[in-house]
């Protein structure tokens, strides 16, 4: 018995220093901030792209008060209303599409061989200040409000009201504002939208400058002198290379001239003085 007192005294110890490596994380931290950031769209996923988010996540989802809290934010239109014009944002689509991003699962993957990991979440299931918390939670004020509000007259004020509220106003309008579209367009073709691991892609056309190396081709000083060597845009002699000129009188050239000569003679000519011409000009193409 004193063993398990003790594991289960050092598991309670263990989790606040759970993931103690780790950079801090600007997480929600009442019921109230995380149903915030879960019913907006731009950043409702952020559990999911991080270990060390979602523990404090899991742990707030696991909390009667966090259900009680959304019950009653159901009841009032203008939290409806955050939730849909959020929708209508580009960080919407940045939200889901940051899931593109390696990083995300090299972070879970490394969380799945971490021991801290489980101890933050072992430690969550199984506080007895959390189940007795759930025991508690029909006599909570928050549930007791739950009830009340469905006979409030302001409840069904608010709802009858809702259409003059500035954010229908504002979602209604979305759709005939041209900066909408091309805000979204915008988020979908910068590659910092798909995660950080994407963002060295971008190369904003007012910094770019054309490489004075290359020309813009993209080759390499050496790559562009030889493409240019091969299409004939420079001289090139062989001797630049360290190669030794051919000569008319080299046994080599005088046979290729006489093999020319003799194949078409009404071309080059016929005799002696045909062959040297030929050789002459076989050096001068192979020189």
């Amino acid at each position: 018995m004193k063993v398990k007192s003790l594991v289960a005294a050092l598991l309670f110890c263990a989790a606040p220093a759970a993931f103690a490596d780790a950079p801090a994380k600007a997480v929600p931290q009442t019921p109230d901030q995380w149903l915030a950031r879960m019913t907006d769209m731009t950043q409702n996923l952020s559990a999911y792209k991080d270990p060390k988010v979602f523990v404090p996540w899991l742990n707030a989802v696991t909390e009667p008060s966090f259900y009680t809290t959304m019950g009653n934010n159901m009841m009032d239109p203008g939290n409806w209303l955050n939730f849909m014009n959020s929708m209508t944002h580009p960080g919407a689509y940045s939200n889901m599409a940051a899931f593109a991003d390696p990083n995300v699962y090299m972070k879970w993957m490394a969380a799945g061989f971490d021991p801290n990991f489980y101890t933050a979440l072992l430690t969550q299931m199984s506080d007895p200040g959390k189940l007795m918390r759930w025991a508690m939670a029909p006599l909570d004020p928050k549930t007791l409000q739950i009830l009340t509000n469905s006979v409030n007259p302001n409840v069904y004020m608010k709802w009858i009201m809702s259409p003059l509220d500035p954010r229908s106003m504002q979602l209604l309008t979305a759709p005939l504002n041209p900066s909408l579209y091309m805000n979204w367009l915008g988020t979908t073709m910068n590659p910092g939208t798909y995660g950080d691991t994407w963002k060295g892609f971008l190369n904003p056309l007012h910094t770019a400058a054309q490489c004075k190396d290359c020309g813009g081709s993209g080759y390499s000083p050496e790559a562009k002198r030889m493409t240019e060597l091969w299409y004939g845009h420079v001289p090139f002699a062989p001797a630049d290379r360290g190669s030794e000129p051919f000569l008319p009188t080299d046994a080599p050239v005088r046979a290729f001239a006489e093999r020319n000569v003799n194949r078409s003679p009404e071309y080059y000519g016929r005799g002696e003085l045909a062959v040297q011409r030929e050789a002459e000009r076989l050096c001068l193409h192979w020189n």
